[in-house]
């Protein structure tokens, strides 16, 4: 009986990875739009602390080949070290519009969320782009984020990410999990009923979009306020779409403590935003389901091949087709292993760490300081 039952979750989880590679080919059919005057578009930047890169990170945007952007940043105080970089690229580049807020002490949880509402009440362009600390772009970004909203039934683009490891083990990993499985569940979804969220460090949306929903307001005690987001915009009817424009994601040389922090995150937050999905994502493990049949059916070994073939195939499809980047096939199946406990381990506890701080989870996806 359970040997049957693992069978089936098998075979489950081979048609999602197959659901992958056709997914990841009907986002690469969609035409890249064009446009020879593209909007104005404002850069909204959230700044706390320091990454690794930051600056070579903040300076791709002010290189950007775009005729009409101004760059908006923001920090907590001013003696916040993100602040000197700031005003020394600024100096650097005297011709581009590029402004340093301060925001003081948020007055609810999210703080990255009083930021972006503290910049976008000084925004001049109806199409934002908002964008972490940590992202990397090329410098024909913004003209084509421009093109895509181009079409006026576009209201809010996610950005698939690329994600640059740092030198630790622990930050190869989760960047190999994030190539991999992360923008595959992004493809399955779009595929199969259009997409209907927000998600990832770099959002753009029209300003009216966003005021439409609620603004700010409306998501400020949310953890997941991307995801919330483009929910609420996707049930007011809005077009939603998963950008064709790539940015890099540089998640720097984080010890074991801050990547397990990060994942308990992830997880405790993507379980209380999508439930039902956060269930299903038990389909996304096709090796391990495999040794679970293997072990309780030793005759059935076959499968374990097949479905490491089949989850090699998905792989491969996201990383390589999408990303223009190649599996790392050692980690990839030690990040397959860590993903599943980290999977397991967000079924449980209602508490989280970001930026130092700890918080309360609600089960609605709303959180609080503890």
């Amino acid at each position: 009986m359970l040997a049957t039952i693992a069978a089936v979750l098998l075979a489950g989880s081979l048609i999602y990875c197959v659901l992958v590679v056709v997914a990841a080919r009907n986002y690469l059919a969609q035409e890249i739009p064009q446009d020879d005057h593209p909007a104005g578009i404002s850069v909204l930047k959230p700044l706390s602390g320091i990454d690794e890169g930051l600056e070579a990170n903040l300076r791709s945007f002010f290189e950007q080949d775009h005729p009409d952007f101004e760059l908006l940043f923001a920090v907590r105080e001013l003696s916040d070290p993100a602040a000197s970089i700031v005003r020394g690229l600024i100096e650097k580049f005297p011709n581009r519009q590029a402004r340093l807020i301060i925001t003081g002490d948020p007055p609810y949880a999210n703080a990255k969320v009083y930021s972006l509402d503290r910049m976008v009440a000084e925004a001049q362009h109806e199409i934002l782009v908002m964008s972490d600390s940590d992202i990397r772009v090329q410098p024909d970004f913004l003209r084509a984020i421009a093109a895509e909203f181009s079409s006026e039934r576009v209201s809010i683009a996610t950005c698939p990410y690329r994600a640059i490891a740092g030198a630790s083990p622990w930050s190869q990993l989760e960047a190999e999990g994030m190539n991999t499985d992360f923008l595959a569940g992004l493809l399955v979804a779009r595929y199969i009923e259009g997409v209907k969220f927000a998600v990832g460090p770099t959002i753009a949306a029209r300003k009216h979009a966003l005021t439409a929903i609620g603004g700010f307001a409306k998501l400020r005690n949310y953890l997941a306020e991307d995801f919330v987001m483009g929910k609420f915009a996707a049930q007011a009817g809005m077009g939603v779409i998963l950008s064709r424009n790539i940015v890099e994601h540089r998640i720097g040389s984080q010890d074991w403590r801050a990547s397990v922090a990060h994942r308990l995150r992830w997880a405790r937050s993507t379980r209380r935003s999508r439930p039902s999905g956060y269930l299903g994502q038990l389909f996304t493990h096709p090796l391990l389901l495999a040794l679970l049949v293997c072990v309780l059916q030793p005759g059935w070994w076959p499968v374990l091949p097949a479905a490491a073939m089949v989850r090699g195939l998905a792989a491969y499809a996201t990383c390589s087709w999408i990303l223009r980047n190649h599996p790392r096939w050692h980690l990839l199946l030690i990040e397959d292993f860590l993903r599943f406990v980290f999977w397991l381990a967000g079924f449980f506890g209602n508490t989280i760490v970001w930026r130092g701080r700890h918080y309360f989870l609600h089960p609605d996806g709303r959180f609080e300081p503890r």
